[in-house]
């Protein structure tokens, strides 16, 4: 029998976040890669150090935790995986920083957040955390990009161009695909078992891990339901109770949904989009709640049990205020994880607007370092009207001095900047 290793680095593909991993790694002793399961956090490091702390086998985790120190003696970098599980190993790695400065000794990945007090210290100013989420669309090869997020964050896009033969039905396939990259190119079955599977796993195993005791698993994923339902709007979360436990006399308490949402937080599977509040503004108009958003919209789609087809067809009854299908919260979501991917390397941040009577709403509001605003929208079709625009063009004339540039993001064919100066963008053409 012959015998082949596998190189693991010959089938990864590059993500966004290598490029802001590498220039760290010039000048910081320690990053931190948070992000949940699956997103591809171990792939990635292990392609940069020289040793591993597998914290997620047993044997391994018993002997960190008998003697946190002892992951010091291993050669550097080192990768310190599942960290949270030993969270011991954390101070270990901050004192270890504060003795010596050099860069590029520690890679921390953790799929969840220790409970509050497993750490001595943040690790602010030793431990850089960086978050790590599923593929952008730009990740996914399936189409070239040609316009840049860095420069419309900059005010330096310009001219804007470009054309794509991605359509609707290509942006639906990739909903139901998710950009978690070990699942990529299975079969429509084995996907579907897989995210079941995911799903369960977090409700079965992974919030009991964070000391949450799960009563009824049913309850709690009829809660995650009603939250998918809930995707890319602002409903409360009195409304998602309600809607997950309708006909059900013996509902969960409001504190014990609470509960999960906190835990599901801790393992990075919800992804709330916060408002937008601008420093030194009158924000008494504006409204505080975020938006919805699962790590990943396929996990939404398989949540509801949507097909393809059924999305293409208009079936689902999306919760909370805002208007719109299914389809079209699912492709905001799709639209909102990819720029948050993207922006993340441009040091911008993500939020989103709504004024508190809903007349105003803007789906993503980008603000760089300098304090400037990318407004975007998103439209699921490849047209734009003047009625599209309202909300962006509402903006300028209150925050003119704020905003640096307008976006609609479609799923049409062509890039172009139209000639009150909103540029039209489809989804396939924005990189980084």
């Amino acid at each position: 029998m012959t015998c082949y290793l596998y190189d693991s680095s010959m089938a990864y593909q590059r993500r966004v976040l290598d490029d802001e991993l590498d220039s760290l790694l010039q000048v910081l002793p320690a990053i931190a890669i948070d992000g949940a399961k699956a997103v591809g956090k171990t792939s990635t490091v292990e392609m940069r150090v020289k040793s591993v702390i597998q914290l997620d086998s047993r044997q391994v985790r018993e002997a960190a935790a008998a003697d946190p120190e002892s992951i010091l003696i291993r050669p550097r970098p080192v990768l310190i995986d599942e960290w949270q599980k030993v969270p011991e190993v954390w101070d270990v790695v901050r004192r270890a920083v504060d003795r010596d400065r050099a860069p590029g000794q520690f890679l921390l990945t953790g799929s969840a957040t220790p409970q509050r007090g497993a750490t001595a210290h943040s690790g602010a100013g030793r431990i850089t955390r960086l978050r790590m989420r599923p593929l952008a669309f730009s990740e996914r090869g399936i189409a070239t990009p040609t316009v840049s997020l860095e420069h419309l964050l900059t005010g330096t896009a310009g001219t804007v161009e470009g054309h794509t033969d991605v359509r609707l039905t290509d942006y639906v396939a990739e909903i139901m695909a998710s950009g978690f990259p070990g699942l990529r190119g299975l079969p429509d079955r084995v996907l579907r078992g897989e995210l079941d599977s995911y799903l369960h796993n977090a409700v079965d195993r992974d919030i009991p891990e964070q000391g949450l005791a799960v009563r009824r698993p049913a309850a709690l994923l009829d809660w995650l339901r009603a939250y998918a339902a809930a995707t890319a709007s602002t409903a409360s979360y009195t409304e998602i109770l309600d809607a997950a436990t309708a006909g059900i006399s013996d509902r969960p308490a409001r504190s014990t949904t609470i509960a999960y949402r906190d835990a599901l937080q801790q393992l990075w599977l919800l992804d709330p989009l916060p408002a937008w509040a601008p420093i030194g503004r009158d924000l008494a108009r504006l409204g505080r709640t975020p938006t919805h958003h699962l790590a990943d919209p396929g996990l939404a789609a398989r949540l509801l049990g949507i097909t393809h087809q059924a999305l293409l067809d208009g079936v689902g009854t999306p919760l909370g205020p805002q208007q719109g299908t299914t389809l079209r919260r699912f492709f905001e979501s799709l639209v909102t994880l990819s720029v948050r991917v993207l922006a993340q390397r441009a040091e911008a941040t993500v939020t989103h607007l709504r004024t508190r009577n809903g007349d105003h709403e803007i789906d993503l509001m980008l603000t760089n370092p300098e304090g400037k605003v990318l407004a975007a929208e998103v439209k699921l079709g490849g047209t734009v009207s003047d009625h599209d625009l309202r909300h962006l063009k509402w903006l300028t004339s209150k925050y003119a001095e704020l905003v640096i540039d307008r976006v609609v993001i479609t799923t049409g064919p062509s890039a172009y900047r139209r000639p009150d100066g909103i540029v039209v963008l489809p989804l396939a053409l924005l990189g980084p």
